[in-house]
């Protein structure tokens, strides 16, 4: 899939087809990207629940027509009433993948379409919540088709998983995994989305399904309480920016990995890369990723116990000079460092008004705690696995902190007048995959599906795998692979197309109102538009 999808009108892209139409049926009913976008949220819970769900987190970058940006930081905290001590009371050394005391920080993903909705409505009537629920409502209730990824990963996961009687009954009734394509539903999902279109998204965590959320989470063994859902909001901090090809480019602050992607930018800029896709482009910015990385394994988190501000990090060119000058051109600098894990959805709008969203919303890990909540279809997320329990420790699970997160949508803005929304799934390979979609379009010209498409790397580990190598998509050039190798990269060879990449998208819109867009050829996704 090497064609750039072009239109006049408005355009969505996500990761799975039947989320992208229900994000183009909204633009097509004269509502905004935010409504689109969420949406295609909402569909992407029902249809794609491996990877995403209404128990996850999400962030939010929105650029306005009147040059305005904003960032929705719906994440959730820790449980304000559990401590390290607890976990060390009921036998845990580390927090668990799975389980109760996985599900041990609160899902921000409904607050952020709340938030997102009442900004829509700032800018014209709103669409009935109704409408921009509906197609998740009848997926749930009427079935969707398993994709290949889901049915595999349930597969491949279920010992984890199916210990877990309430995960186990809604997943595997009477012990039988699905396939692909069998038809799969979830009723007491449609009866949650229908009852928020009912009482209002609040009521997720003020209402009647707060209540059923609490009750089922304190069964499962979860710490979370009622003063948890009552204490969650959105947060809207200031959005993080570099000056790269062209283009401020926004991403999302602590405690998401932005300044990462940014960092990746800023210095493979100094490098003088002239080629695209070559042995020095590939090295160069995995280089870049290194020393990104080592900044942000050592400092971000949840910003209130940060030692260093990441827009000042991104500002101070003095010391991107000195890291770049640490680059070697022809030798790969020793790897690894501790890595990231984790598993996401990313979408984007852009309507016909300039309104342009980049979003990503998340479980973590695939079914996330794989704790099922039957009273609201509900899978929880278990994105606080990634605490640590050592006091004083990076990322240390403390109540009320928000945990590390993977999670960073990214958005351009060029200085001739296009706007770009650009991201991916991946766990760490986000900013890496984030860099490649970027430079190939802006610096190098390469039309933006071609970009998407075209073979990705990825260092250290993600969704899908555990090792630190620098893995390359097969469709690489020999020689490029070889003379990585010759330079001291640990390389290994994946598979032609692996969803291990990632599942990019990108929409841009130029200054003359056309359209461009592009899915990723391995997600299940697409790109819709009118």
């Amino acid at each position: 899939m090497l064609h750039s999808f072009q239109s006049t009108r408005g355009m969505v892209t996500s990761p799975h087809h039947l989320a992208s139409q229900s994000g183009l049926a909204i633009l097509k009913k004269g509502g905004t990207a935010l409504e689109a976008v969420t949406a295609m949220a909402a569909t992407l819970c029902a249809v794609y629940p491996h990877m995403t769900g209404m128990g996850g987190d999400a962030f939010w970058l929105v650029s306005y027509p009147d040059g305005r940006m904003e960032v929705l930081e719906a994440c959730g905290a820790a449980a304000l009433h559990a401590t390290a001590h607890d976990y060390a009371q009921a036998g845990h050394k580390s927090v668990p993948w799975r389980g109760g005391w996985a599900a041990n920080t609160m899902a921000g993903a409904v607050s952020g379409w709340q938030a997102a909705l009442q900004r829509s409505a700032t800018l014209q009537p709103g669409l009935p919540l109704e409408a921009v629920l509906e197609d998740a409502i009848w997926y749930a209730r009427n079935g969707y088709a398993l994709t290949r990824s889901e049915a595999s990963l349930l597969a491949e996961k279920q010992a984890e998983l199916l210990g877990n009687a309430d995960f186990a009954a809604a997943y595997a009734p009477h012990g039988v995994l699905p396939c692909a394509g069998d038809i799969r539903k979830n009723p007491a999902l449609a009866e949650t989305l229908q009852s928020l279109v009912r009482h209002g998204l609040d009521s997720f965590y003020a209402g009647e399904v707060g209540r059923k959320l609490v009750a089922d989470l304190s069964r499962a063994g979860s710490p979370l309480r009622a003063q948890d859902f009552a204490h969650h909001t959105v947060a809207t901090p200031a959005a993080l920016h570099v000056r790269a090809g062209g283009a401020t480019v926004y991403n999302t602050p602590p405690p998401t990995q932005g300044v990462a992607s940014l960092a990746i930018l800023k210095l493979f800029e100094q490098l003088n890369v002239q080629e695209v896709d070559g042995f020095a482009y590939v090295h160069a910015l995995v280089e870049a990723t290194k020393h990104a990385f080592l900044f942000r394994n050592a400092h971000v988190g949840d910003p209130r116990w940060m030692t260093e501000d990441a827009q000042a990090f991104l500002d101070d060119d003095a010391r991107f000079h000195a890291m770049a000058a640490q680059i070697d051109p022809h030798r790969a600098m020793p790897w690894p460092a501790p890595s990231q894990m984790g598993d996401t959805t990313w979408m984007g709008a852009v309507d016909s008004a300039g309104v342009a969203v980049s979003m990503i919303q998340s479980l973590y890990f695939e079914f996330g705690s794989g704790v099922f909540l039957p009273q609201t279809g509900v899978l929880w997320q278990n994105r606080g696995a990634s605490f640590q329990l050592e006091e004083g420790a990076w990322n240390a699970f403390v109540p009320g902190r928000k945990p590390f997160h993977t999670l960073n949508p990214a958005l351009a803005r060029f200085d001739d007048g296009r706007v770009m929304v650009y991201g991916t799934m991946g766990g760490e390979g986000q900013p890496q995959t984030q860099a490649a979609v970027f430079t190939r379009y802006a610096l190098f010209g390469v039309p933006v599906q071609q970009a998407v498409t075209a073979p990705r790397w990825l260092l250290g580990r993600t969704w899908g795998s555990n090792s630190h190598s620098l893995k390359l998509e097969s469709r690489f050039d020999a020689g490029v692979m070889a003379r990585l190798e010759q330079a001291g990269h640990e390389v290994e060879r994946v598979a032609p197309f692996t969803s291990m990449m990632g599942h990019a998208g990108a929409v841009v819109r130029h200054a003359n109102g056309l359209f461009e867009g592009a899915a990723d050829p391995r997600s299940d996704g697409c790109v819709a538009a009118f």
